[in-house]
């Protein structure tokens, strides 16, 4: 499992890596390699102590207009309302613009 941690340059202590939930806190060292160690330590001893981390799968839901999406891909007429649509805009972008 990967995840992201924020790494910054503390003036005068080193480096603190950061990060959000469920692993929301930091770990400081004085290198960037050490305060992303002392952070993997933190976690493995959250784990350790009885800490468990699953992944969930949640259902979405359907748009209730999902079911109409390329209903027009059979039409005899879409390429040339896709080609009408594109003239128009081709003529209205070559039209100075008005204030």
């Amino acid at each position: 499992m990967e995840i992201p941690v924020l790494v910054e340059r503390v003036a005068g202590n080193g480096y603190c890596a950061k990060g959000g939930e469920p692993f929301a806190f930091s770990a400081c060292g004085t290198t960037a390699e050490e305060a992303l160690q002392n952070f993997q330590e933190m976690i493995q001893k959250r784990i350790a102590t009885g800490a468990s981390l699953f992944t969930v799968q949640v259902p979405t839901a359907q748009h209730p207009l999902a079911s109409n999406a390329g209903w027009l891909r059979d039409d005899p007429m879409l390429e040339a309302w896709k080609q009408a649509m594109a003239d128009y805009r081709r003529e209205r972008d070559s039209e100075p613009d008005l204030p």
